[in-house]
């Protein structure tokens, strides 16, 4: 049986990790909102670029071509996952590292590129190849930091290696519901609107296929952009929902570590009596 030292330095010790993981859960709280005000404003304008894509298709006639909407049938498959960079999320990064792998039917065949250290250690341990890695940027993404990877997935598929690129993110629906979602990027499929409905008039300068070479590359930035606030919000959730649930658990651990406390302290009281009624029946 422990001694009562032994369950007060334990007392002790949940304490200081329910302190630390009631800290963390306020600060996941306050840094979410941020993130899914982040994501909610960006909304609107990747979806706007999309219309606008759409738009500009319809009108640059079925003979446009672009190197980003080239096939590679000889290349591997690219796969793009957006991890966390940091641990105690729950099962946000693992999520998306096992949708990404589920992706690689063969090894040789695939090759991951990855936002996250935990992303990073997860393929690397278990032997995939990796051709780029980026970390430090999972909960704080910028446009910068979008095109950046945007224009490194765009150099590599034009070197022809990748007959794709499939990317791999965590779509924040809720505070307490992220699902892993998996999109190609590369090559693009953008396809013009259905005849119908209201469209917007456009004045194309010099012509619809300039424009559409011009925004293309636009896309890519966008959609790489509103994955990684996605996927940061997503994070950002699934560590406050993690944190409140350690911090509920240390509670309960707690209430019952001093009843375990008091039950040994009585138990001791009580042997203690004993001894001493016991001693006092001897001298009679």
């Amino acid at each position: 049986m422990a001694s009562l030292q032994d369950i007060r330095h334990r007392i002790k010790s949940v304490t200081s990790t329910k302190q630390i993981t009631s800290a963390m859960n306020m600060v996941a709280t306050s840094r979410l909102r941020h993130a899914k005000e982040a994501a909610n404003a960006n909304a609107p304008y990747a979806k706007k670029v999309i219309e606008v894509v759409q738009e500009v298709a319809a009108n640059a006639g079925q003979d446009f071509s672009h190197p980003l909407l080239e096939t590679h049938p000889e290349g591997k498959r690219l796969v793009f996952v957006v991890t966390a960079d940091k641990g105690l999320a729950g099962a946000y990064s693992s999520n998306a590292c096992k949708a990404a792998q589920a992706l690689a039917e063969d090894k040789e065949d695939t090759d991951f590129f990855i936002v996250g250290r935990k992303g990073n250690v997860y393929f690397k341990n278990r032997g995939y190849h990796i051709v780029k890695s980026h970390t430090g940027i999972s909960e704080k993404p910028q446009f910068e930091h979008a095109r950046t990877i945007a224009l490194e997935l765009i150099d590599l598929f034009q070197s022809g290696a990748y007959r794709e690129v499939q990317m791999v993110y965590t779509e924040f629906i809720s505070a307490i519901n992220c699902v892993p979602r998996v999109q190609r990027v590369l090559p693009l499929a953008v396809e013009a609107e259905e005849q119908g409905g209201t469209h917007a008039e456009y004045i194309y300068e010099p012509d619809a296929a300039t424009v559409l070479g011009f925004l293309l590359p636009q896309y890519l930035y966008t959609t790489i952009y509103a994955a990684q606030l996605q996927s940061a919000a997503s994070e950002l959730s699934s560590r406050m929902n993690a944190m409140s649930n350690a911090t509920d658990n240390a509670t309960e651990l707690i209430g019952a570590l001093n009843l375990h406390y008091n039950k040994v302290r009585q138990a001791g009281i009580t042997t203690e009596l004993n001894e001493i009624v016991a001693g006092a029946e001897g001298l009679k």
